[in-house]
């Protein structure tokens, strides 16, 4: 049986690889040039995390990161009439993605024993890497390098984590604290316009 944080993964792994494909979509990009941008938004933190951690890249040792973002594809390539044209869809799954990614990021890092400043780190490069990737890919300015509040949720959830930690509070219960207040960070921040503040500099000729 998969653990908690497995699922957790799995979970962020599928949202994250709808959103990617979603863009993907909307970009026109074929069905092969959409499941590569959807793996590379729902593995590419990860990755990251783990090279920089010194473990195995979990996709290289569990195939099921792959299958996750074909049924990703298959559910987009099905029911495109409701999510490819639905304007928050791409929001919604990503901020699932972001919360769970962070969460899982930040509890394997604590578990392999490193201090929690890098575990919060690892925790924002999990949920924020994949995106910066996809974005890419896709042409577009990455979310983190917008006024729109990101990373900073991932960093919201790391240090909310870090607390229930400090607090003793049950494993399974920091994690879903955690994962809620990456997510509801985000939304409010959306929802209410709230953003970090620009950095202004002379305009170049």
């Amino acid at each position: 049986m998969p653990t908690f944080v497995q699922i957790l993964d799995f979970i962020g792994t599928f949202a994250f690889a709808i959103s990617g494909i979603r863009l993907a979509s909307a970009k026109r990009f074929d069905w092969f040039g959409a499941y590569v941008v959807g793996l590379v938004t729902a593995i590419g933190g990860g990755t990251i995390r783990d090279l920089l951690l010194g473990v195995p890249v979990g996709w290289m040792q569990d195939p099921i990161y792959l299958i996750c973002t074909g049924v990703a594809l298959l559910s987009v390539i099905l029911f495109s009439k409701y999510l490819v044209h639905l304007h928050n869809t791409f929001f919604i799954f990503d901020s699932i993605g972001l919360a769970l990614f962070t969460v899982v990021g930040v509890g394997k890092s604590i578990s392999l024993g490193y201090p929690f400043w890098v575990a919060i780190v690892m925790g924002t490069m999990t949920g924020a890497a994949g995106g910066v990737i996809r974005d890419v890919l896709i042409n577009e300015i990455p979310l983190i390098f917008r006024k729109e509040i990101y990373a900073m949720a991932c960093v919201v959830g790391g240090v909310i984590y870090w607390i229930c930690y400090l607090a003793e509070i049950d494993f399974v219960v920091t994690q879903l604290i955690s994962g809620a207040g990456v997510f509801l960070t985000r939304i409010l921040a959306v929802k209410y316009h709230i953003c970090l503040p620009t950095l202004k500099g002379e305009a170049q000729d």
